[in-house]
């Protein structure tokens, strides 16, 4: 497991670049953290880091999924405002067998993760500080 600390949410979207800039298509990320923890920030540096426009990346809290073009695909899912029974509605497993990048904020809700998915938690460590745990990856480059 990678733990890494941040300062700032520009540090902790800094991460999430440089994981992006090492991940290949199918890849699935779990990500955890409180409401405010930082996983948008953070898929919006792994949206950078695979080559798509991070600063276009939002919370996809009421859209569910978005998709975001680059040198690999990013779906971008958010599971917050979903009952157990919508998540197992909604087809992540047909999506996480593709050929894109899938982000899924809140992924506790899916009882179906994959097992091989790279798990990231963020955690505040007070102001903007950020504590990161990675599994199932290689450590992003420094």
């Amino acid at each position: 497991m990678t733990e890494i600390r941040t300062a700032s949410e520009e540090e902790t979207s800094a991460a999430g670049e440089r994981l992006g800039e090492s991940l290949q298509a199918g890849v699935v990320l779990l990500l955890y953290g409180d409401l405010g923890a930082g996983k948008t920030a953070f898929v919006r540096g792994l949206a950078r880091g695979l080559g798509a426009p991070g600063d276009e990346v939002t919370s996809p809290t009421f859209t569910l999924v978005q998709e975001y073009p680059g040198r690999v695909t990013l779906y971008h899912v958010d599971l917050y405002r979903l009952e157990e029974r919508e998540v197992d509605d909604l087809g992540l497993d047909d999506l996480v067998l593709g050929d894109g990048i899938v982000a899924i904020e809140w992924a506790e809700r899916w009882r179906e993760r994959p097992d091989d998915a790279i798990e990231v938690w963020i955690e505040d460590s007070g102001e903007d500080a950020r504590r990161i745990r990675i599994s199932g990856a290689p450590p992003p480059s420094a």
